[in-house]
């Protein structure tokens, strides 16, 4: 019985990480070499957030009797690639350590709740649908790159969405490389086996890197990721002290950010997995997936170097593609919620605009504009209404 129960949280645990891994990787691999990093880089992140990662979820996992599964914020990465162009990798570790010591902050303070009612959720759902929606364009315009390639990619997805919908991107990720190889796009020359190894970057403090990265970064970790994660556990029934694990992941962000380690938070679609029936039928020894899924997480992070070389000999189109086919579920999910509320349309759609455009007006982002941007317009219209209001009971009052 304890074999089986082992055998299970084993097989679900490395189910998550590969899962997550797939998912996102090209991201990672993206958001380095757009900041100006490379391969070994590349690499040493991965070794940063696999070791943290495992180690927050074995470690929160085992003293909670939980199943606590942390992950890295795939939509922060996104929001790297969309923002980092103008950033050193010394501002980019300022930024992320910023956004840590706000997580963190939140955490031990209790305020994480109140911070996160100050923003509608609408505009912070919109805001991320504006970061992520180029990623979805993008994987069109690959089509004029390689478009045998990238046409039959996404086919593989749509099927395999309908056929093994939770494996649909690992499925996508080795048909890919499959198929890249019989077209002769893979680079074999540059994949060698490697040593993963960290490589520290010293973070470069200023007003610009503070509101440009971390301010974005801190809002899309705890909307789109630490928010969603919450909402799993609560739907599963478990209770957990979320400014305690906020507190956590935090601190351990502030002292990986050096390395790369730019945001840890709650996992929500994997985290799900560990957490059913099928794990174990006593949803209290559920949490040994998630130890499990830990564990993997580290063995993830010792092959880092290996895997990041992989990806650096797989065409540019194929990193492109996949890391935007992935994100067409959270796409989705982004818009509907965004628009959920009728009162709050016009506003969210004005945040997604500017999220989505090129604007840096005196150094900030699209993403603080396009928040900027939503909060104006819904303030503007509930002002107006009030001043309409006050006028038509006025009109009503007797003379």
């Amino acid at each position: 019985m304890l074999v089986n129960r082992l055998l299970s949280a084993s097989v679900t645990g490395l189910v998550a990480v590969v899962i997550g891994f797939a998912s996102s990787a090209a991201l990672i691999y993206q958001t380095v070499i757009t900041l100006g990093g490379d391969v070994s880089l590349a690499a040493s992140w991965i070794l940063t957030l696999g070791l943290s990662m495992g180690l927050t979820s074995i470690g929160l996992s085992l003293f909670y009797r939980v199943p606590i599964l942390i992950a890295w914020s795939t939509p922060g990465a996104a929001l790297l690639i969309t923002i980092g162009q103008g950033f050193t990798l010394n501002e980019a570790i300022a930024g992320f350590i910023f956004s840590a010591l706000l997580i963190f902050l939140s955490g031990i303070t209790g305020w994480f709740e109140k911070l996160s009612n100050k923003i509608p959720f609408p505009l912070a759902s919109a805001m991320l649908a504006g970061i992520l929606v180029n990623f979805g364009i993008d994987v069109f315009n690959q089509m004029n790159n390689e478009p045998l390639l990238v046409v039959a990619m996404f086919v593989t997805f749509l099927i395999a969405k309908q056929i093994m919908p939770k494996y649909a991107m690992l499925l996508l990720l080795l048909s890919s490389i499959v198929m890249a190889w019989q077209l002769e796009l893979v680079a074999l020359s540059e994949l060698s086996l490697q040593v993963s190894e960290f490589k520290y970057i010293s973070p470069e403090f200023n007003i610009k890197a503070l509101l440009g990265i971390g301010i974005p970064l801190f809002i899309v970790t705890m909307a789109a990721q630490n928010l969603p994660g919450i909402a799993v556990l609560q739907a599963h029934n478990y209770k957990t002290p979320v400014s305690s694990i906020l507190s956590v992941t935090g601190l351990v962000n502030v002292l990986t950010a050096p390395f790369g380690g730019y945001a840890i938070n709650l996992a929500a679609i994997t985290a799900a997995m560990c957490m059913t029936e099928e794990v174990d039928k006593d949803p209290g020894q559920r949490y040994w997936s998630a130890v499990f899924a830990g564990g993997f997480y580290m063995l993830m992070a010792i092959s880092a170097a290996y895997l990041m070389a992989v990806f650096s000999a797989l065409p540019s189109a194929l990193i492109y593609a996949l890391a935007g086919i992935a994100l067409f579920t959270t796409i989705t999910s982004s818009i509907e919620q965004a628009l959920s509320d009728k009162k709050m349309s016009e506003a969210a759609i004005i945040t997604f605009l500017v999220t989505a455009s090129d604007i840096s007006l005196w150094g900030g982002s699209s993403v603080l504009w396009g928040l900027i941007a939503g909060c104006t317009t819904l303030v503007s219209q509930n002002s107006f209404g009030k001043i309409q209001n006050r006028k038509a009971l006025k009109k009503k009052r007797p003379d």
